[in-house]
């Protein structure tokens, strides 16, 4: 029996202000993408309607999820309004399941348009949690600030959405499903695709896989214990380090995605980490690892417990890419960090003969540098480290760097960082998170810091704390022009350097769920002398903490006795 083609429906709707997507898209509280109608309908519609209807029709996208709660019910409404905006096929991960790795690597192999991930990173999840929604572009990579704002522009002014809403799909069955539509020439088509299987190809033309199982099983194996931390990751986990590279099942942990993420944030760091803190920190573990929900940030501890700021991890892997084989074959053309990002990477450019470009926080901003060849490998201090293979941080690639150079040189991770800071100096660094905090204090407070910062008398400036004296270099708002096509960004965070090199940094992040505002706070000084790269970095980074907190009256003006998160 011939079944009648699925209708295009027209549905009637009106704007909401507050869809101007940030750094990671656009994040909210779940309950108002689930209980404000047609706020998930209008967002999707205004990505839709950004890309230009003659590349749109019967063009390619790619969907994919972490796993949070109800990210199933949204993928259904974004496969029927693909369908009735002309999409002529999307290729979906199974269960809905793909790592936002993964989503930039199929992107780039398939040549797809771009693509649709549903994560809110490392933010809660369940019904209490967030929920987001996130647009590559073409490369595989976040949108540009111009896409954002094309996107941003459409939903302020949207009437109307299409939406095929009696269209079906079986998220559970790998393969083919198409679909006839009222007034189409051509059938829709959805693919469900193993959600491990392209990646895991990717990664075996990258790494020496030989070498790397060698470690994991050879008689000196370091014990690796894994915590994906109930999200996207665990499909990965399993399949890539244990079946394939040979690590023991039971290395691996939390590898069941959860809607809830197991009722703990999936932030990799010594706050939420920590399961795999107390694990490590027994000594019976050489190696430890753990990834955010999508899993593009990830955390490196060694035994006992020894912890890789994030910032020495992208400047340790920069001073050993020799070791890989990809960057073997293609070369290394360059480096790039964002701002708030210690210095450690420059130092290694340095050494390298190779640029070093300092951007503003936000991934998007590293694409246009890998896109012309002028960059190789790029770190944030957020724990997100990526290379040119896709257009996304990617936490399981960092691990498999971290893996590599541990067989090369037959150490601990401890053992190599050491090294490191022995050849080049060591850059500690921290960050102090306030989160939740009210949106208005938090605006003011900025602006009045960059009122004091900006004073021309600030630049001749000293402080005094104990024994130290910091002398003020140079103050600003940070700017990035692009040396790709010139387009700026300003106003990007607050700096204060100073003439030791050590500097703060202040700013207000673009990446929360909707609940208030976070400003953070990142202190860093640098040490050439061996003989002091063993001190607490609290107790380092303590006088220009002191200064922070006094030159922007934070806990005063917020009502705050400290961060919530410090890393």
């Amino acid at each position: 029996m011939e079944t009648s083609p699925i209708p295009v429906v027209t549905v009637q709707t009106a704007p909401f202000e507050d869809q101007r997507p940030g750094t990671n898209g656009l994040r909210r509280k779940t309950a108002v993408f689930e209980g404000k109608k047609n706020y998930l309908q209008n967002y999707i519609q205004s990505v839709l309607s950004s890309i230009d209807l003659r590349d749109r029709q019967g063009c390619t996208m790619v969907v994919g999820s972490d796993g949070r709660y109800f990210s199933r019910a949204a993928i259904e409404v974004i496969v029927q309004m693909a369908a009735a905006n002309g999409i002529g096929r999307l290729v979906i991960g199974h269960s809905g399941l793909l790592s936002t790795p993964a989503v930039s690597c199929i992107i780039r192999k398939i040549k797809a348009i771009g693509g649709i991930i549903l994560t809110a990173s490392h933010n809660p999840g369940g019904p209490g949690g967030d929920f987001g929604i996130k647009f590559n572009v073409a490369n595989g990579g976040p949108s540009p600030d111009t896409v954002m704002e094309r996107i941003y522009q459409v939903s302020r002014t949207l009437e109307e959405y299409a939406i095929c809403p009696d269209l079906r799909i079986d998220l559970s069955r790998l393969g083919r499903q198409e679909f006839d539509l009222e007034n189409k020439f051509k059938p829709f088509r959805v693919e469900i695709v193993d959600s491990v299987e392209v990646y895991l190809q990717m990664l075996r033309n990258i790494f020496d896989f030989t070498a790397i199982k060698s470690l994991l099983t050879g008689p000196d194996q370091p014990k690796i214990h894994i915590d994906a931390m109930n999200g996207v990751m665990g499909p990965y986990v399993r399949r890539i380090l244990c079946d394939e590279l040979g690590a023991p099942a039971n290395s691996a942990v939390n590898c069941v995605p959860l809607e809830d993420f197991g009722g703990r944030p999936p932030e990799p760091n010594l706050t939420y980490a920590t399961s795999l803190v107390e694990s490590m920190k027994g000594g019976d573990f050489g190696f430890g690892a753990a990834f955010d929900a999508d899993g593009d940030r990830y955390m490196i501890l060694g035994e006992n417990g020894f912890f890789v700021n994030p910032s020495d991890s992208v400047a340790i892997m920069g001073a050993n890419l020799s070791i890989i084989p990809y960057f073997r074959q293609y070369g290394v053309k360059g480096f790039a960090r964002s701002m708030a990002t210690s210095a450690a990477l420059d130092r290694v450019a340095k050494a390298m003969k190779l640029a070093l470009y300092e951007t503003p926080t936000g991934w998007r901003y590293f694409g246009n540098l890998m896109d012309s060849g002028r960059c190789s490998v790029c770190g944030e201090e957020s724990f997100g480290t990526g290379s040119d293979h896709i257009r996304e941080k990617d936490g399981l690639w960092s691990v498999l760097v971290w893996l590599s150079i541990m067989a090369a040189k037959k150490q601990g991770v401890e053992q190599i960082v050491r090294e490191h800071w022995a050849r080049f100096g060591r850059n500690y660094f921290c960050r102090f998170d306030y989160e939740g905090l009210d949106p208005r204090a938090a605006f003011y407070l900025m602006r009045d810091l960059e009122a004091v910062i900006s004073d021309k008398a600030f630049t001749s400036q000293k402080f005094a704390v104990g024994d130290h004296m910091y002398s003020v270099e140079k103050a600003d708002n940070f700017e990035y022009i692009d040396p790709v096509d010139g387009t700026v960004a300003r106003n990007q965070g607050l700096r204060i350097i100073f003439n030791d090199a050590s500097r703060l940094v202040f700013r207000m992040s673009g990446s929360g769920g909707g609940m208030g505002s976070t400003i953070r706070i990142y202190a860093e000084s640098f040490e050439r002398d061996p003989e002091r790269h063993n001190r607490e970095t609290q107790v380092v980074l303590g006088p220009l903490i002191a200064i922070a907190l006094k030159i922007s009256n934070i806990h005063e003006r917020t009502g705050r006795r400290g961060p919530n998160v410090i890393t």
